[in-house]
This record gives structure tokens, C-alpha cells and sequence, in this order.
């Protein structure tokens, strides 16, 4: 018998639900010795939702409509703090529509952040569009073994003044323009990666990251970006290249399904000898 171990405490709410958090289980039971079989549909991405659902606070005009994104305790998060900052959230079926045309605040709550990591995603829309920005770091400290030192370089780097006070990141950006970013080559942030693109899409100028992350989920943001009238260019590549615009707009956009749960579930299937059908994985 393996007990696997998992956060407990973690809101699960849906998007403009009053109830904000609900307990999660303490613990998986698993008793192995058993085959799987059976059809399993795969959701979508986790990885990819967040980013996107982020970057939906940079449309400035129109609703942003996405499509498949899993109902996991991550994007209600991210949907709540998408929320909190003024835009407008509802949920129909499997997609989220997001309206973000009149944000409210710049600052972040530090309880979102901290509860997880990837909230910082909108540090980049928030900064980008209102030239300003208040978002708690995640564990309260730059470095650690995932550093956001290489987005508060590349923010600075376009012209943010930053200070890192009392646990959180305090910008403003009285100058926004392109640079060339270079991430380290041994460590190529896919974390970083989005929020550089992101921040790049209302720079003036042009912004080029080297030794960019080129990740499915890098890809899969660059199209929302374009959709949204974003001028993205050599995403799934080391190195990309994104033009400023003035104002981006919503878009519809589809989440692609989660190729971590897939091979989770492949692995499982060969390891216990079992036969499991997979449904919704692209041959890609």
C-alpha cells in the first residue's frame, strides 16, 4: 500500500462563487497489484491554462473565451485572482469567459500568490498594461530553487523600477519599451519565458528573448497572443521575437490537453500490464 501525499487547504471555489475554500483530501490510498484497463479522456492543460488565463488581463476591449480548461483547484485559483484585480469571470461548461476591460487594481492579494506559485503570471499582464504593478513573491523571497529573479531582471531590463519589499514586488514602469533578454542556457525558465512574452506584447519596440523555454506550453500561449493581435514570432524555438502593439483585444482560444496526465496514465497502463485507451491525445 502507498500513501501519497497531497496539500490540503487549497481553495477550490469556482469563479464568482461566494465560497471561497473547501478541504481537498489529507492523502491518496493506492493498493497496487491490480491491472488497469478502461478509456480515459484527458483534460486539458494545467501548464497551459494558467499562463492564458493570465494573459487575458492584457485585452483591453472584449471578452477572452477559452476553451477546456480543467476544473483543478490551480485554475479556480488563477480564476479568482483574475477576478480580484476587476475583471469579470464566469464559467460555461468547459470554458472560461474573461472580461478585463476595466481592471480595478494593480495589486495582487498576497494570499492568492502564496497559495500558488503561478499567480505571479500576472505580475507581466498587470505591469504591461497599467505601468504599475503590487505582487506578493511566491514564498515571500527571490530566490529559492525556482528564482522570478530572471523576471524581475527582464521587467527592469524594459524599463520597470523595482523594489522587493516586505515580501513583495512593487513596480512601476514610467518607460516600457523592448530589450533583448537573455535567460541562462542550462535553465531556460518556461516560467520566465511567458511572462517576458507577455510584458513584451504593449512594449514599445521590439523584445527578444534568447534561450527561450520551447515548451508546447510556450506555443500554446504565442497563439493566444497573435489571436489577441499580439505580433509573436519563433515560439517553440531558443529564440523569440515579439513587436510591441498598443492595445491588445479579446479572443477564443482552445487549451490543449494535458500531455502530463496522458503519460501518466501510459505509464501506469504499461506498468501494471494493463490496456488503457486514451482519448483526446494528439499524435503530435
Amino acid at each position: 500500500m502507498t500513501q501519497i501525499l497531497t496539500p490540503s487547504d487549497l481553495p477550490v471555489a469556482a469563479p464568482g462563487t461566494a465560497e471561497k475554500s473547501e478541504k481537498i483530501s489529507e492523502r491518496f490510498v493506492v493498493t497496487g497489484g491490480t491491472a488497469l484497463h478502461g478509456e480515459v479522456q484527458i483534460s486539458g492543460s494545467k501548464n497551459s491554462s494558467l499562463p492564458i488565463l493570465a494573459a487575458a488581463l492584457l485585452a483591453a476591449r472584449g471578452e477572452c473565451v477559452l476553451h477546456n480548461v480543467p476544473r483543478i483547484s490551480d485554475t479556480n485559483l488563477m480564476c479568482q485572482m483574475v477576478e480580484s484585480l476587476g475583471a469579470k469571470v464566469r464559467r460555461e461548461g468547459e470554458a472560461v469567459i474573461i472580461d478585463a476591460s476595466n481592471l480595478s487594481t494593480h495589486i495582487a492579494p498576497g494570499g492568492l500568490v502564496r497559495a500558488m506559485r503561478a499567480s505571479f503570471y500576472v505580475a507581466a499582464p498587470l505591469l504591461a498594461r497599467l505601468r504599475k504593478c503590487e505582487v506578493p513573491l511566491p514564498g515571500g523571497c527571490v530566490l529559492g530553487p525556482r528564482p522570478i529573479n530572471y523576471h524581475i531582471d527582464a521587467f527592469t531590463a524594459m524599463g520597470a523600477q523595482i523594489v522587493v519589499e516586505h515580501g513583495s514586488m512593487i513596480a512601476h514602469a514610467p518607460v516600457w519599451a523592448g530589450a533583448t533578454i537573455y535567460l541562462e542556457p542550462k535553465n531556460s525558465s518556461v516560467g520566465a519565458t511567458v511572462n517576458i512574452m507577455m510584458a513584451a506584447c504593449l512594449a514599445e519596440g521590439t523584445t527578444t528573448i534568447e534561450n527561450a523555454a520551447r515548451e508546447p506550453e510556450v506555443v500554446n500561449l504565442a497563439d493566444f497572443l497573435n489571436k489577441m493581435g499580439g505580433k509573436v514570432q519563433g515560439a517553440g524555438t531558443s529564440t523569440i521575437v515579439i513587436e510591441g502593439v498598443e492595445e491588445l483585444h479579446g479572443a477564443e482560444h482552445s487549451i490543449f490537453n494535458d500531455r502530463i496526465e496522458a503519460g501518466t496514465f501510459l505509464a501506469a497502463a504499461g506498468v501494471t500490464g494493463g490496456d488503457i485507451t486514451i482519448r483526446g491525445l494528439g499524435a503530435s
